[in-house]
């Protein structure tokens, strides 16, 4: 007979049945499903616990077959608006299907059924039952942690299934163990692998023992030994000799390593401070601790450095696709050290959106050049120690993140990767940016010293690649000792050969899965880019991508051949998230288009422009930065500036009030960029005429109308490109910036460069 119950899940938290746990629930939907059990279900629930605990909301097909039918005892709400019950497991019960409580539909509900157990021959039951009492007996004894008062309970257990789960609940195994004793609806199956389960932890026990003994007896050793050394050291100092096999060792390797005077003299004089240091001081494990840091640092060690230009333009060519002038970069420096092998490697600062490939890439150039990589996050870094050490004062002192990673490639000349240096924190207290002035600086970085170190260690070999989303909020002083490359958006069409050349063939190849399990026309993959992503770069494209291939893996499809069509992506991926290529025809006057561009790439921001009874004043809305109101200023003082050249000498400001509202709220904008659009959306309103939706702009307006460059320009186009803009407004200044525009963005899009507002007057209006 079917039942309906509301489904509880407990991560990490097994209920048997017979069993009994109290919980305290401080979420709302916990809250509510014991709220509905009580109301609706005699206070009943199905309990049941997802194998994969990190996951925050499993899907339908990661949760068990079977679960367990709990009874809520008691449900207390306490002071704290937290509630507290205490549920009991009744019996298993096997899961037909789930779904949405109709009045809530947060609440999972699942439709389950008794069941039919098999029968079990009675001798053999007997014998199971008493084996188990006589295993359980013997390992409650011999553990110190489990009350004996379990064995009287057990005892009078004649049922095997219900004997199982008691004796299950209060054994310590495994998480996953327990969900397969949950899952096993035989109890002569489950009987038989608990008696297992304790023979192997009767054995863990007698390990315990004996480990115990041994270490005892090895303290006792321990405590001899220390003893006879410190009468040893005393006899020492009486007659005046010291000699001990790590000092030996510290001051050979000293001489080995070919340092300067000053530091042999610094370490030599520490090692003196060791000989007479007792052994249980805190001050002779700072000592030793810092002659380990120095003397494995990689004074001398380099990589073999790979410099056949051929192998290295394979190499990068074969891992990313495009990113040209940073493999071009990359191969110069090559060329020019098979001339010079003193150059000096460049200090190269990747700016562009998130999934672009800017870290890959990285780790990839030292794969290319056969160097170490490492790398060093500094997001939300606020503390200048983190990079360059603490002073040796203090207790738990380390060196800084830069010598640490020299110790742990072992050669001083690997690639350091500093990712998103845009986003170190600056205050009042610290400023960790400009200890990456001493870091990157190559002038400077010959003699870095490290807090900790104290000693100049050369980083002159280092290639240093840095990377940004947003080259403004990278300091000034920190700016100008980097060479900085764009690394732009990708164009859909660019997507397209990034998915065929290089991700579907990587993720095929990573999940030893057969080429021939997917087939996905150019078509779909620009609807999957269109509809399922929307980013700058591939990074969701792949998660997209990977998601498909798991499905086909689960559904069996794997010596199979696929096509993938839009129902296929709709069955594995669900329904579209986005239509950002599926443009509406704009029918608003005074709705305009305006050009963007923020650290995920360009993109379409509508301006719109309404005009009612007032006394002059404007409001501006969309969360707008200081420099975008000043732009909206501007262009209110040029219209009025310009009544008649406009045709609006019949129209009295004063009496009337402007709104202009950016679109697209949430998203911070700031920047003057935005002048065009704003001047172009309030003649739109003023002149009731309506602006065509496939026009977008971008430019500063002055006050006698100039139109002046802006930034970003590539950015803005490919993202104008990408939401099926058909002609852009940009100023005349900019045109050297559309060399690096992709030819066929250039075929489908109609770029107008424009000096003076007047002419985008004359052609729109």
């Amino acid at each position: 007979m079917e039942q309906i119950l509301p489904v509880m899940m407990l991560k990490g938290l097994i209920l048997l049945p017979n069993q009994e746990v109290k919980l305290e629930l401080n979420n709302k939907l916990s809250k509510d499903i014991t709220s509905l059990s009580t109301k609706s279900y005699e206070r009943h629930v199905l309990v049941i616990t997802p194998k994969n605990t990190l996951e925050e909301t499993p899907e339908v097909n990661d949760l068990p077959s079977v679960g367990v039918v709990g009874k809520i005892k008691s449900r207390i709400e306490l002071p704290n608006n937290n509630v507290r019950v205490t549920i009991k497991g009744i019996e298993r019960v096997k899961i037909l299907n789930f779904d949405n409580n109709t009045d809530n539909n947060d609440i999972l509900e699942a439709s389950v059924t008794k069941i039919d157990l098999p029968k079990i021959d009675e001798v053999e039951k007997k014998a199971t039952i008493k084996k188990l009492n006589e295993l359980t007996h013997e390992y409650v004894e011999s553990s110190s942690h489990i009350s004996n008062s379990i064995l009287n309970t057990i005892k009078t257990i004649d049922d095997l299934s219900r004997l199982t789960d008691t004796i299950c609940s209060f054994m310590p195994l495994t998480f996953s163990k327990k969900l397969e004793y949950i899952e096993e609806i035989n109890s002569l199956y489950r009987a038989r692998n608990l008696l297992k389960d304790i023979k192997i932890e009767l054995e863990v026990l007698k390990l315990d023992e004996k480990l115990d003994q041994e270490l005892q007896n090895s303290l006792e050793e321990s405590q001899k030994e220390f003893i006879l050394k410190e009468k040893a050291k005393i006899i020492e100092q009486e007659l005046g000799t010291k000699s001990y096999n790590d000092i030996t060792e510290y001051s050979n390797t000293i001489s080995s390593l070919n340092l300067p005077k000053k530091i042999t003299k610094k370490l030599e004089d520490e090692i003196h401070k060791l000989s007479y240091t007792s052994e249980t001081s805190p001050e002779n494990a700072m000592i030793r601790n810092y002659l380990d840091w120095v003397l494995n640092l990689p004074w001398h060690k380099e990589s073999f450095e790979n410099f056949n230009l051929e192998d290295i333009k394979n190499k990068l060519d074969a891992s990313h696709y495009g990113l040209q002038e940073v493999k071009d970069r990359i191969l110069e420096y090559v060329a020019l050290k098979n001339n010079n092998k003193e150059i000096k490697s460049p200090i190269i600062c990747l700016i562009g959106p998130p999934g672009v490939g800017k870290t890959s890439i990285a780790k990839n150039i030292a794969y290319a050049l056969n160097r170490k990589f490492y790398k060093i996050s500094v997001g939300g870094l606020n503390d200048t120690s983190e990079l360059i050490g603490h002073r040796r004062a203090y207790m738990g002192a380390i060196p800084g993140k830069i010598i640490q990673g020299l110790r742990k490639c072992e050669t001083k000349n690997p690639v350091f990767l500093i990712d998103e240096i845009d986003k170190m924190i600056i205050n009042y207290k610290d400023n960790p940016t400009s200890s990456l002035l001493d870091i990157l600086d190559k002038e400077q970085n010959q003699e870095f010293i490290d807090n900790y170190i104290e000693e100049p260690f050369d980083l002159s070999k280092v290639f240093f690649i840095l990377t940004a989303n947003n080259v403004e909020d990278i300091p000034e002083a920190l700016k100008d000792r980097l060479e900085i490359i764009y690394i732009n958006s990708y164009t859909a069409q660019e997507k397209i050969e990034i998915a065929n050349k290089y991700l579907i063939p990587k993720i095929l190849e990573e999940n030893k899965i057969d080429n021939k399990i997917i087939s996905i026309s150019d078509e779909m993959l620009l609807y999957l880019i269109n509809a399922y992503t929307f980013e700058a770069g591939v990074r969701n494209l792949a998660r997209n991508l990977e998601k498909i291939i798991r499905k086909l893996v689960v559904m069996g499809k794997i010596n199979e051949r696929t096509k993938i069509s839009k129902i296929r992506l709709k069955e594995y991926l669900g329904i579209p998230k986005y239509l950002k290529n599926e443009y509406k025809k704009n029918d608003n006057i005074g709705l305009i288009n305006a050009l963007g561009i923020k650290d995920s790439g360009g993109l379409v921001i509508p301006v719109e422009t309404v005009i009612f009874e007032g006394k002059g004043d404007f409001i501006i809305t969309g969360m707008l930065g200081k420099i975008m109101e000043e732009s909206v200023s501007v262009a209110l003082s040029y219209i009025k500036a310009h009544q008649i050249d406009f045709k609006l000498e019949n129209f009295f400001f004063n009496l009337k009030s402007l709104h202009i509202h950016f679109l697209e709220g949430a998203l911070k904008k700031d920047g003057p960029s935005a002048g065009v659009a704003i001047t172009t959306s309030i003649l739109s309103t003023l002149l009731n005429k309506k602006i065509n939706a496939s026009l977008a702009f971008t430019g500063e307006i002055s006050l006698n109308g100039d139109i002046l460059k802006v930034g970003g320009i590539k950015e803005k186009i490919i993202g104008a490109y990408n939401n099926n803009i058909k002609k852009v407004y940009i100023p005349a200044s900019n045109e050297l910036d559309l060399e690096e525009i992709p030819s066929e963005i250039k075929k489908e899009l109609e770029i107008i460069l424009v000096k003076n507002y007047k002419e985008i007057y004359e052609a729109i209006f």
